[in-house]
This record gives structure tokens, C-alpha cells and sequence, in this order.
């Protein structure tokens, strides 16, 4: 839940908490959800770790009137066709390759969005319901829940936006099969011994965004937006405490008659500890393109270009329709 969908937000380094105003609001800010004047549909698709894991997107969103906005969005991040090897030696000994069995892990989130536009002009509010379903082929598996709150404010050509993620804290309850856990306590000595922890805590997340849109001789616009992601435990972002971390984001979408966009992005700073002790300030690059005809985006992003962060780069594909296209 801490990737990111839609290619067009990752060519600007997700930097879109204030100006996310579509379907894919539902995971950005759920608040620029209310900026949609008719359904719209998402999906996307990324491959990760030279395409042995898979990442999948849907999203749907449908006004109700003209002051709320629902959406109900899909993801799932899996691995599949792991070989399982746990049952290769058989009781005498013997190396046994019919024993090897294939199984896959994956992890799924399923978000309820509700979106509405408060009495205040430009005041726009937006929750999201998440439960998370996260699958280790038959050895485990856990159901969560949790809780996003966002606002959005739109002033002239200004957007500011707010996005408090997992507010209540979300929790995962692990359910581990005993059987299966036991054909592999004893296979290395000194691991596995102890059932792991079957409670995981996902604590709060905050974003704070602001940007502004130029537009030049009608025909051409600029979109740019700094955000600040803060998490609430001592991590290797660029600024951290034992209180809080904070890491920077910027984003710029150039945009020619609503048609084509090119975009630019940079976050995800980290102090990274090199292999000689030494400590250096890693980031992550983003470029895109996109192209939107008719109510039909398609957007592009390649991530981490340059390999400046210890992330791993990656092609994404987004697609993004507007319900118009079908009437």
C-alpha cells in the first residue's frame, strides 16, 4: 500500500497530494475525488525485480451529485510460481524433484473512497476504508484493516492538500498453518523454531502538498508540486528523529492543449550507508509521458532513472477513462 498507483503520479515522484483530482485520488488524497464530472475507470500495471514480481491497479470511481464522489479501487502485489523445495529430501534421503510444488504470495488491498465538497468554497474533504489481504501460498496468511482521512483547498491557480495515512493505525492478524510451519523448523538449525509474530502494526503516515498551475498562451501549462512525507518512527529518511522522519518530493507535469504531458520528478531521499561505513544521500528520478484523446489517458513512467536510490527501477503502464467514452 506504500508504492503508489498511476503512472502519471510516479513520473512526478508522487508528488500529487494537492493536485490529484481523478480516479486515482482514491489512493493519493480521496478528498480530489469531488473533482470528477463523470465515472472513470483506472488500471496499471508495473513489474518489479526483473518481472519476478507483478503489480496491478484497478480503480473505479462515480459521482453521486455534484458535491460527492465514491470509488472503490483494487491492488495486488504478488510473486508467483515460487518453487517450494521444503519437501525435496524425502524420509531416506533421497533428492526427490517430483516433490517440488509450486506456490505464490501476494498481497491485496481493497479501498472504499468517499469524497465531498464542504460549504467552505474549495474546501474538499475524503476517506478512504481499507481491508488488506496478504497470502503466503498455504503456510500463512492475515486479514487487516485500516483508515485514510484527506483535505484538499483549492485558492485561485494554488492547491493545497493533506493526506493522513492509516490514521487509527492499521493492524494485520496473521493466521499460520502449524502443519506446514513444521516441515521447516528443523531444516536449517538455530531458524524457524518459534512461530513468527502473528500481529502486524502499520503505524500513521502524514503528507503535506502544495502546488500551482501556469498556463502559457493558452495552448501550453506547467503543473508543479513539492510534497513532504512524514512517518512516525526514526527511519533512514533525508531528515529524521526519533519522533518523526521526513522526506521531500517535486513534480512537474509540462502539459500542450490537454493532450500530451511530459513529467519530471525527484524524492524519495534516503541516507544510504555505503559497503566502506560511509554514509551518502540517495534519491529517486522519475520521468514520464502521457497522451489523452477523448476521454482515454494513457501515461508512462520509468522510475529511478540513473539508479541514484536503492530502489529499483521500473516501466509502468497506467490507463484512464473517462465513462463518457462508452455513451
Amino acid at each position: 500500500m506504500n508504492i503508489g498507483v498511476d503512472a502519471a503520479a510516479f513520473g512526478m515522484a508522487n508528488a500529487v497530494t494537492a493536485s490529484t483530482a481523478d480516479v486515482n485520488s482514491g489512493y493519493w488524497n480521496p478528498a480530489g475525488l469531488v473533482n470528477l464530472e463523470d465515472n472513470q475507470l483506472a488500471l496499471m500495471h508495473a513489474s518489479y525485480f526483473a518481472n519476478i514480481a507483478n503489480y496491478d491497479y484497478g480503480a473505479f470511481a462515480m459521482p453521486l451529485d455534484d458535491r460527492s464522489v465514491v470509488a472503490l479501487s483494487l491492488i495486488r502485489f504478488g510473486v508467483d510460481d515460487i518453487l517450494n523445495t521444503t519437501q525435496l529430501i524425502d524420509d531416506q534421503g533421497n533428492i526427490d524433484y517430483n516433490r517440488i510444488s509450486l506456490f505464490s504470495t501476494a498481497d491485496y488491498g481493497v479501498t472504499f473512497s468517499y469524497a465531498r465538497a464542504l460549504p467552505l468554497d474549495g474546501l474538499n474533504v475524503g476517506v478512504n476504508a481499507k481491508v488488506i489481504r496478504r497470502i503466503i501460498g498455504d503456510f500463512a496468511s492475515s486479514w487487516g484493516f485500516g483508515f485514510d482521512a484527506g483535505l484538499q483547498f483549492k485558492t485561485g491557480d494554488w492547491n493545497f492538500g493533506l493526506m493522513a495515512r492509516d490514521i487509527t493505525t492499521t493492524f494485520n492478524a496473521w493466521s499460520i498453518d502449524e502443519e506446514e510451519f513444521a516441515t521447516v523448523q528443523g531444516a536449517v538449525e538455530g531458524q524457524n523454531q518459534e512461530l513468527p509474530e502473528t500481529t502486524e502494526i502499520t503505524i500513521p503516515k502524514l503528507q503535506l502538498g502544495v502546488s500551482r498551475r501556469f498556463v502559457f498562451h493558452y495552448d501550453f501549462s506547467l503543473l508543479a508540486e513539492v510534497d513532504f512525507n512524514f512517518r512516525f518512527a526514526e527511519t533512514n529518511d533525508v531528515f529524521s528523529t526519533s519522533f518523526t522522519s521526513m522526506t521531500p518530493a517535486a513534480g512537474l507535469q509540462f502539459g500542450y492543449i490537454d493532450m500530451v504531458f511530459v513529467r519530471a520528478g525527484v524524492g524519495n531521499f534516503q541516507n544510504i550507508q555505503q559497503l566502506d561505513g560511509s554514509d551518502s544521500v540517495g534519491f529517486q528520478p522519475n520521468i514520464g509521458v502521457g497522451f489523452k484523446y477523448k476521454g482515454i489517458q494513457v501515461d508512462y513512467a520509468l522510475t529511478d532513472i540513473g539508479d541514484q536510490s536503492a530502489a529499483l527501477y521500473s516501466n509502468v503502464f497506467s490507463l484512464k477513462l473517462d465513462w463518457s467514452v462508452f455513451r
